[in-house]
Formats: C-alpha cells, structure tokens, sequence
C-alpha cells in the first residue's frame, strides 16, 4: 500500500498488535505512513481511516521530510557544511566546507567539542539564574527521543549530544530547561514561567527545536 503526496509515494506499513485496542497512524524516521491496529481490524477500516485523516498525514509527512533534511549531512553549531573527504588527518573548516579523512571519528570529535561547550554554557546559566539551586553535575550522551533530561535527586543534568550541530541558542534553551526543574520537577505553570524568567524568547527556540 501507498500514499501519494507531491508526486512521491510513501509505503505504507501495518503493524498489528495482540491487545491493541485503538488504531493509530504516524509517520516514522524512514518517512513510512506505519498503522498500528490489532488483528480485528478489516482492511476497510484502515483505507478509510486513512482516507479520512489524509490531510494530516501529510502534515506529517512535511515534518518529517523538514526534520529529514535539517539533519542530512554535516552540522557544526547551527551550520551545515559540505563534507570533502581528503588524506589529511584531523579536521579542517572553511566556508561552507569541512575537510576530513575517511577514518576520522566524527562522534568523538563532537564529543570533544560537546565537553568543552556545554560545560562552559553550562557555567553561563547557571551563574545568571534567577533562582538558588545546587550546582549541577554534566553527562553527554546520545538520545533519541530527548534534548536534556535532569535528575532532581542526584542533581544531574544530561544533555544530547546532536546539540553540538545546533547554534548555541537551543544549547542554552535545554540548559534553562533542565535547571528550572530543580526548581520545579513539573512542566507546570510556575516552570513555564521559572523558564522565561531565564529565557523571555524561550518559546521560538522551543518550536524551532521540533524541526530537528
């Protein structure tokens, strides 16, 4: 099965599930329409569900294709370069290009750069925050569903490392973030505004940040 949208076809993956009670449609990384349903559901029913909920698949799909291409190539502090492969070792910048050998680690060169960074970012926040909270220890690592994640009781503070591609801004939004839940554990009202005592423009960065 597929789905046509701007010319392109999109497979269409269903998934059925023992105990599944409800249907659901969304659009993964690969840029598949995945239905998730159980074993009672008829044919009938999905074409229609999808039919009928075919505009919002297609928002979607464009989120999908956004975040595809903002995360398509080689990202350094908010600035794509073109990567040029070369025999020398380490790695060099200039303009729009970033020459590397084909051996070179690139995950532990972010690393790197990522230790120095976020610390230092780190330092910034919180020596400027509005409010009295302990000092945070740093962990960096890879997530996939979060940009930071903060242990209230062991006051640590995780941040991911893909933030080393993005310009400094959204760095400094998930600092605030994840500093204000010492404050308050919750996405209550009171954190919302602990954030924008922190960071008055936080909400652009926020929205901007569901584009990566």
């Amino acid at each position: 099965m597929h789905l046509t949208y701007n010319d392109k076809d999109y497979e269409i993956v269903i998934e059925r599930k023992k105990g599944q009670r409800n249907t659901y449609i969304r659009v993964n990384k690969q840029l598949q329409i995945k239905v998730t349903t159980n074993y009672l559901t008829s044919m009938r029913a999905i074409n229609d569900l999808i039919r009928n909920n075919t505009d919002k698949i297609c928002d979607m799909i464009d989120e999908q294709e956004i975040k595809k291409k903002n995360n398509s190539g080689f990202f350094y502090l908010g600035k794509q370069y073109v990567v040029i492969y070369c025999n020398d070792k380490g790695i060099t910048f200039s303009d729009d290009k970033v020459y590397i050998n084909h051996d070179f680690d690139i995950d532990a060169w972010y690393k790197k750069q990522a230790k120095v960074l976020f610390q230092e970012r780190l330092d910034y926040n919180y020596e400027k925050f509005t409010k009295d909270i302990p000092y945070p220890r740093l962990r960096i690592r890879k997530m996939t569903s979060r940009w930071g994640v903060c242990n209230v009781s062991t006051h640590v503070i995780t941040l991911n490392l893909e933030l080393i591609k993005r310009d400094v801004n959204y760095l400094d939004y998930v600092i605030i973030h994840e500093l204000s839940h010492l404050i308050h554990g919750n996405h209550s009202n009171r954190f919302w505004k602990l954030v924008e005592d922190n960071m008055p423009n936080y909400k652009k960065y926020r929205k901007e940040m569901k584009e990566f």
